[in-house]
């Protein structure tokens, strides 16, 4: 086996997710992924600290790309549309792999406690960092963690519609849709 592989994380991600929609999640050994995967074990914890963490791969390159795009924002944008300055940045990240796998990746967080617990540590971990980005940008602490948690709805809602096998809409163009429906909402809210 060669010792270093260009497409490591990928090919974990796909093996895992593979078998754990073949035999369960508790079911799969961290061995049986790497094989699967064509690589080993150790190679597999060059990437990741065990199994659980194959399912939040993409959690800090998401993180980092939303607080990027909010960092970005020219700096009178409000707090809403620096997140959605970091919505975009991080649709435009997105590729093929990404919504091919969402659905099995859902499926088999549905099968388990704890990878439902550890999904939303994910979702908070997330929001958690735009909030950050929308402090370092001046916003008082209230305002950004409400920023960071609606851009977390949009995030999820466009996510959500952009896997749908029959769906033409980019990413970045549903991101947009859900912000402006959640800014509506708010309005309704009196």
């Amino acid at each position: 086996m060669p010792r270093w592989e260009p497409d490591a994380r990928e090919r974990f991600v796909t093996a895992a997710l593979q078998l754990f929609s073949e035999q369960g999640y508790d079911n799969t050994t961290v061995v049986e992924i790497a094989q699967r995967a064509g690589l080993t074990k150790s190679t597999f914890h060059r990437h990741f600290p065990d199994k659980r963490d194959v399912l939040a791969a993409g959690q800090e390159t998401l993180s980092r790309l939303l607080a990027e795009g909010i960092a970005a924002a020219p700096p009178q944008a409000t707090p809403l549309s620096a997140v959605a300055s970091g919505l975009e940045r991080a649709a435009g990240a997105m590729t093929s792999f990404n919504r091919e796998l969402a659905p099995r990746l859902h499926a088999v967080i549905a099968t388990s406690a704890e990878l439902q617990e550890r999904d939303q540590l994910k979702q908070v971990g997330v929001a958690a960092a735009m909030a950050d980005a929308l402090r370092a940008r001046g916003v008082p602490d209230l305002v950004a963690a409400l920023g960071a948690e609606v851009g977390m709805l949009a995030f999820k809602e466009a996510f959500a519609a952009w896997v749908v096998p029959d769906n033409e809409r980019g990413l970045g163009e549903l991101s947009r849709a859900a912000l402006d429906r959640l800014r509506a909402s708010f309005a309704e809210l009196g």
